[in-house]
């Protein structure tokens, strides 16, 4: 039976379906338990906030508390006064009364109704007529009886209320648990006259309570006993309502254990134990307190001891509470292990793509998972394609079953795994491999997961093959590596003649083109002192015809000696063979087919792009030639790869990566004879006087000293050949440079000339001189530093490369450059295997002047560099002082801003230019080179094109017509060390002579706008 104070209680699990109902709950809703019980609690609740009793909607109040196991318990209140209203229509209707009673006190008689005496067991006549108090207190359980009269008597005593409960033994040996509740009546003479009162059976209250006690202590227990954390939080906000710090309300034993937290209760995280907690807990709490969402979580806490955390955390009373449970874990220890697993594991990929063997993994079971970019690269299979069981797919069919049935059994057994089988390439060659594979155990002895190797052993097959070949025909096999002994040896002595013939040439193109400095030096002098003499002035210019003609074929032969001085750049061959092929079929002629074959995806190549032109060109002369000026060339040019199979039998051939330029012809061909002796210098397969024999020459010699590979396939009848093997760059392409000449100017500077040859000095000297300039002599190294040392003002120090004494040129430069920063430096060789040319190639920042050269180039290189030279020394400041101290200037440009485009190669000239016209209030774009300045030209407009003359990719000339093209309305001005504006400039075009100050700048400035 139900009483006022049975609590309406609803019981619901994680689902939100509806597990017990109390008689109070059915008090107030109206629903059965039968009836209610496995329904949804949506079912009972509207979104109106009122619950569905059975007979309509109810306005009660609730709340919801969770249960561990992740449900909860809602307890239902009605209002204030329809509580009250309910508590007394109850009582009068005596729905939860067992009984009355009326104490006479004086005349110790109780009497009762019906059913308080059955309650009691006693008699309902008797208790009618009345029956002493003691009979009803002897019916009370033992172990509440002392309690209940003690309160009787102090009731008496006091004369208040009396309210109690306890238990009573019922005649059929039950236990009721009953609340008596009444009061003392006194008499007028103001002692104890009656004590009326009513008795409640709150059995099933007792009941439930006692129930809901146990479930309490269940999950207590339960909590308190988990090897997990558990606590549960209250959320703190700002005033904006973001989440900011959280406090402990409630804990288990194992919390402190967990995050080593003291006395965590009452506590603030933020506040009171870790300052710098990580705000992401506070953002993941707050966000399940406001959504009443449950939530998870693995992260770290790192003023816990740098702990990670496994967490599930619910919120308490649905969303919107500041409550929150929170169930968790340390599980720094495991998170650790991964963490070291997965560092370990990184390692090992990255040792394992560093090696030159295949290696691979296996997960336990024997599926591949893993393969290094060595297994890739060789079978031409990504990586996703021989996971699990598909690498038997690049496995010889032969060999499979056999490794198959090994693997199983290795896998099985727990053992290491090795055998050997065929492996194919991504050519499709099958090479032998052994293959191995250890297992890695746990401390536990299981399989972690398998580690394997393939390593090539085609070679030891080959020779163990070889070796029983040779066991069975020893005496065939000894004649025939006898005829290799001597085609071996035949080769060596063809590279030793090329070699000896290299240097014999090398040596002989040194001192001719000494011989032919002096020649043309005196011509050039020569010149001025026959102006006029039509017939002397044409016997000169035909002989400095022969000069150039003479430095053509040393050129010639240094190329094939591999002595001359290459510029290397980055280049892409396709773009640099399209470039030429107007060249080529002007070279070849109209009757010649000529077709171009570029693959995608060419690589670059470093070489010195004169030589790769002149090389091109050489090779399609000689396919002409070898059709008769009638057939078809083709030119292609593609990426390859010489592997260790091929370059083990070239002995001057490294294995790598390579750009192939072939050029193919479908001419009369070459037989053996001839093929042995083409790259011989003099040597022709031309009628006398159609060739010199030095143009396959010259490209031996150049693809060798560029590091690359030259073969050539022909024979008689069936065409010819040529391939030449570049190595590959991985840089970026660089254009071509090209150098500026002029018109020889001369100066007045003073030019320390060293050089070790008399006869050259002299005509250097005297060149010199015609031109202006004041000449200082050396004879070598050590002379011309002590011409430094002495403190005569030198403005260019001319030197030769190589020179007899232990002071090298470069060294002597060195020292010379220390003392006078201000110096420059040219130097000048006609044979550079020496201390300035690396392996064929002039080091970065030298300024070298091949011989021979001309009176033209000599001046011109010698005035661009002190004009460069004396631009870069100029400082900023200095020829910014004018305007500053008010010094007098020209008037400024028309425009108070203008926007400058400057281009200048040399970035301290650049520099100190900007910032000259910065100081004067203009914008200026900057550019190192032409391809830079046309860029930037086609992306932003400008006023004035500020220029060097002698840029690396391009004359200034030619980009002041490109930037007029693309912008016709643009100011020219040629920032340049020589005496006039370029040939074929506009008329309008300004010229700047270096050094310049500010004032000159302006000056220009002006005279443009």
């Amino acid at each position: 039976m139900d009483t006022t104070l049975t609590a309406p209680l609803i019981f619901l699990d994680p689902e939100g379906v509806i597990t017990g109902w109390s008689e109070g709950a059915e008090r107030l809703l109206g629903w059965k338990t039968g009836d209610i019980v496995g329904q949804p609690y949506s079912g009972i609740y509207d979104d109106r906030g009122f619950f569905i009793g059975s007979d309509g909607p109810v306005d009660l109040d609730s709340v919801s508390v969770p249960t561990p196991d992740k449900g909860h318990v809602v307890a239902l209140r009605s209002s204030q006064t329809k509580h009250l209203l309910e508590r007394l229509d109850l009582t009068m209707t005596n729905a939860d009364v067992i009984g009355s009673w009326n104490w006479d006190v004086s005349g110790d008689l109780i009497v009762t109704d019906g059913r308080f005496a059955d309650t009691f067991g006693l008699s309902s006549k008797q208790a009618k007529k009345g029956l002493p108090l003691e009979e009803f207190v002897n019916r009370i359980h033992e172990e509440d009886r002392p309690r209940v009269a003690d309160e009787i008597v102090r009731t008496i005593e006091s004369g208040g209320a009396y309210s109690t409960e306890y238990r009573v033994m019922r005649p059929d040996g039950s236990v009721s648990h009953v609340l008596a509740q009444g009061k003392l009546v006194k008499g007028k003479d103001g002692k104890p006259d009656r004590f009326p009162g009513v008795l409640f059976d709150v059995t099933a209250r007792r009941k439930a309570e006692m129930e809901a006690h146990a479930q309490r202590e269940r999950y207590r227990n339960l909590f308190e006993n988990l090897e997990s954390g558990f606590c549960v939080i209250r959320m703190i906000w700002d005033d904006d309502g973001n989440p900011v710090d959280y406090e402990f309300l409630e804990i288990n034993k194992a919390f402190a254990r967990q995050t080593g937290i003291k006395d965590a209760v009452g506590k603030w995280i933020r506040r009171d134990i870790a300052p710098g907690h990580e705000q992401f807990w506070f953002d993941f709490y707050g966000k399940v307190a406001r959504t009443g969402e449950a939530a998870s979580s693995e992260s770290p806490a790192s003023e816990l001891d740098d702990r990670w955390f496994q967490v599930q955390a619910f919120a308490i009373d649905g969303a919107g509470s500041d409550n929150v449970a929170v169930l968790f874990r340390d599980t720094t220890a495991s998170k650790n292990a991964e963490l070291s697993l997965k560092a370990s594991e990184e390692e090992f990929r990255t040792l394992s793509q560093s090696m030159l063997n295949h290696v691979w993994t296996a997960t336990p079971d024997g599926k591949i998972d893993w393969l290094n970019d060595r297994v890739v690269a060789f079978s031409g299979v990504a990586q996703g394609k021989l996971a699990g069981d598909a690498w038997g797919s690049i496995v010889h069919p032969e060999d499979f079953p056999a490794a198959a049935a090994a693997w199983t059994a290795a896998i099985e057994a727990g053992e290491i795994y090795q055998a050997e089988f065929r492996v194919r390439r991504h050519d499709g060659v099958y090479r032998w491999h052994v293959v191995r594979a250890t297992p890695v155990k746990t401390e536990q002895g299981d399989i972690r997961r398998w580690v394997g190797t393939n390593t090539d052993i085609e070679h030891a097959k080959l020779n163990e093959a070889a070796l029983a070949e040779l066991n069975a025909t020893l005496e065939e096999r000894i004649a025939e590596r006898t005829e290799q002994l001597l085609q071996s040896e035949k080769a060596l002595q063809q590279s030793q003649k090329m070699e000896t013939i290299g240097k014999l040439t090398g040596g002989i193109a040194h001192d001719f083109n000494n011989l032919l400095q002096v020649v043309a030096g005196n011509l050039q002098l020569l010149a001025k002192d026959v102006a006029g003499n039509e017939r002397a002035e044409t016997r000169v210019t035909n002989a400095l015809a022969g000069v150039n003609r003479g430095a053509k074929l040393a050129s010639q032969l240094l190329s094939f000696g591999r002595r001359q001085p290459l510029e290397p750049k980055v280049i892409n061959v396709g773009r640099f063979v399209n470039g030429m092929e107007d060249l080529l079929r002007r070279s070849i002629g109209e009757t010649v087919d000529c077709e171009v074959i570029i693959s995608e995806g060419l690589w670059n190549t470093s070489a010195d792009p004169t030589q790769v032109e002149n090389a091109i060109l050489n090779l399609a002369i000689n396919a002409r030639d070898a059709m008769d000026g009638a057939g078809k060339m083709t030119i292609e040019a593609g990426n390859a790869r010489l592997d260790d199979s091929y370059t083990t039998g070239h002995e001057d051939v490294s294995s790598g990566d390579y750009v192939l330029i072939a050029v193919s012809d479908t001419g009369s061909g070459m037989d053996e004879e001839t093929l042995e002796q083409v790259f011989e210098p003099f040597f022709s397969t031309k009628p006398e006087g159609k060739g010199t024999g030095l143009g396959l020459s010259m490209v031996y010699g150049f693809v060798k000293q560029s590091g690359g590979h030259i073969k050539i396939y022909s024979e008689p009848g069936h065409g010819t050949t040529v391939k030449l093997y570049l190595p590959r760059s991985v840089d970026e392409e660089h254009l071509e440079e090209q150098i500026v000449s002029g018109p020889a100017v001369g100066g007045s500077e003073t030019i320390l000339v060293v050089e070790d040859d008399d006869e050259v000095r002299a005509t250097v000297v005297a060149t010199l001189r015609d031109l202006g300039y004041n000449v200082l002599t050396a004879r070598d190294a050590q002379a011309g530093l002590s011409v430094i040392e002495s403190g005569i003002p030198v403005d260019v120090m001319f030197t030769d490369v190589v020179m007899p004494g232990t002071l090298k040129s470069p060294e002597m430069a060195k020292m010379a450059i220390a003392q006078r920063p201000d110096l420059v430096v040219l130097f000048t060789s006609g044979y550079t295997e020496n201390s300035i040319v690396h392996g064929g190639k002039l080091d970065p920042g030298v300024e070298l002047l091949s011989k021979p050269y001309t009176r033209e180039s000599l001046d011109g290189r010698i005035r661009h560099l002190l004009a460069n030279q004396k631009q870069r020394t100029m400082p900023a400041a200095k020829t910014g002082a004018a305007a500053t101290h008010g010094q007098s200037g020209p008037a400024a440009p028309k425009a108070d801003k203008l926007t400058i485009m400057l281009v200048e190669d040399e970035a301290l000239i650049r520099i100190n230019t900007a910032d000259m016209l910065e100081d004067m209030g203009h914008t200026v774009i900057e550019a190192g080179n032409a391809a830079q300045a046309l860029k930037a030209a086609e992306a932003q407009d400008f006023d004035i094109l500020v220029t060097d003359v002698g840029l690396p990719d391009m004359k200034g000339g030619e980009l002041a017509k490109e930037i007029r093209r693309l912008k016709p309305n643009v100011g020219i001005i040629f920032a340049t060390g020589e005496s006039e504006v370029p040939a074929g400039a506009d008329e309008d075009a300004v010229l700047l002579m270096k050094p310049y100050s500010d004032n000159s700048l302006k000056t220009a400035l002006k005279q443009v706008r």
